[in-house]
């Protein structure tokens, strides 16, 4: 077959989709996009973007509380209608947006599943079509999970159902131990809400840096989120009131919505892809190589249905390297070090690099500087919670490995030092920076003492 239809076809219209789809029109070639919901993918439609929409309603109360410390009176009233119909306005207007760029590079959307039929060949589910292409990029992304074995797990709701409650939950208990668990949690505290969470492992954050874990752990706690450790779900059960859920030490949370958010799978089911011989891997996601090449040729993945490294920017960055590698003859792969992240939480982290157990487990020698301290703002206002602020080093060449922020604004703060960490800066270099004073992104060009662990022996 060498008369194709298109150059390039996109199953998914998430971001990495659409970035691919975008860059690979703009050098020419006949590109179409199938997606089956709505374009924009996860972020846009019911993840980071929505969620980061109501991470700033919920912060209003802080800051109205704040307010007082400053010589404001502030009467508070919340109507989570208004919220959720003001969030469905701007999902809208992003949506047109993405719409809007692919009209612009021509690009042909068709608003219906796509199945794999062959190497070339996909199938448009309701018109039935068969289209052809020389090359197949999937961008299928993910999906919440939820334990189908769970007696009562029919009850239960996910990220993708809380945007879009008909009314805010008075009591709400959240299943899951990763970032979506923590942030909806501190959202739904903030809008007014009695929040239980509880993970299965002995803290949650896995994988991000001790302190960070700690710090979050004890603010939630003190702002009144009670947090359950170490056990999980046996058994749901609706009730007059709401819903009744059963954990493994025998206590029984009653609620009015339980959410879990206990991970993702990526959505490679019923896409035809194991019957053409691509490989996945054992949780479900596209197995690809440094080029998102599957074990088929023409077949293509990036994003979250890939599992490496699932963010949003990671996918977009995925996506324009494989435009450009295939359509623009440039070449280039992911470097899938350094990536910043945040947690937006209340406090909310930011980090990059290396967390200190890490650097412990890959250099000889690390030095830690760190700094917690109460913000200007929270002077004023009366509020108790501090900022933390911590670098890694390593000691042999005096490197920044790692930049961890605990507090308000961290990823705001985190974006600029992963540009510091990416240049192999030096502590010294932090050292030579000038102060931008007064803030407390200063903390980090101002650390001079290194920190020593219990039991450490100094020098």
């Amino acid at each position: 077959m060498t008369n194709f239809d298109f150059d390039l076809f996109v199953i998914g219209a998430g971001s990495g989709g659409v970035r691919a789809a975008r860059i690979a029109a703009s050098y020419g070639a006949r590109v179409a996009v199938a997606e089956e919901y709505r374009v924009g993918g996860t972020c846009v439609i019911r993840g980071c973007v929505p969620k980061k929409l109501l991470v700033y309603a919920s912060r209003f109360a802080d800051e109205f509380e704040d307010a007082a410390g400053f010589g404001w009176t502030v009467s508070e009233t919340f109507d989570w209608a208004s919220l959720i119909r003001a969030k469905d306005k701007e999902i809208s207007r992003l949506e047109a947006a993405y719409r809007a760029t692919l009209q612009k590079f021509k690009v042909e959307v068709f608003a219906e599943r796509a199945t794999l039929l062959s190497a070339n060949e996909v199938r448009l589910a309701t018109s039935g079509r068969i289209v052809t292409a020389k090359t197949i990029l999937v961008a299928t992304g993910g999906h919440p999970n939820i334990d189908p074995k769970l007696p009562g797990v029919e009850h239960v709701i996910t990220s993708n159902e809380a945007f879009n409650l008909k009314e805010l939950p008075r009591r709400i208990v959240i299943a899951g131990g990763g970032y979506i668990a923590v942030e909806f949690a501190s959202i739904f505290h903030g809008l007014g809400s009695e929040v239980t969470l509880i993970y299965r492992g002995d803290k949650f954050l896995r994988g991000f840096d001790e302190d960070l874990r700690d710090a979050l752990a004890a603010a939630m706690t003190a702002r009144g989120i009670r947090i359950i450790n170490g056990q999980v779900f046996t058994k749901i059960a609706k009730t007059a009131s709401g819903l009744a859920g059963t954990i493994t030490g025998g206590e029984t949370l009653e609620a009015d919505q339980i959410m879990f958010a206990i991970g993702r799978s990526p959505n490679t089911k019923n896409l035809g892809l194991e019957a053409l011989g691509v490989h996945l891997d054992p949780a479900g996601a596209v197995v690809v190589d440094n080029a998102s090449q599957t074990t088929v040729p023409s077949i293509y993945a990036v994003g979250d249905v890939t599992n490496r490294v699932n963010l949003t920017p990671v996918a977009i960055r995925e996506g324009h390297a494989f435009a450009d590698t295939l359509f623009g003859k440039k070449p280039w792969m992911v470097d899938y070090t350094t990536i910043p992240t945040a947690v937006f939480s209340t406090p909310e982290i930011g980090t990059v690099g290396f967390t200190e157990q890490e650097a412990r487990a890959q250099y000889s020698d690390v030095h830690i500087y760190k700094g917690s301290f109460r913000p200007m703002k929270a002077i004023m206002a009366g509020r108790d919670e501090k900022m933390l602020v911590k670098i890694v080093v390593e000691g042999a060449t005096d490197r920044v490995v790692g930049v961890h922020v605990f507090g308000p604004d961290a990823a705001e703060i985190v974006q600029m030092a992963a540009v510091a960490v990416r240049m192999r800066a030096c502590k010294a270099d932090f050292d030579q920076t000038m102060a931008l004073h007064p803030s407390a992104a200063e903390e980090l060009v101002t650390l001079r003492e290194k920190w020593i662990a219990p039991g450490e022996a100094a020098g």
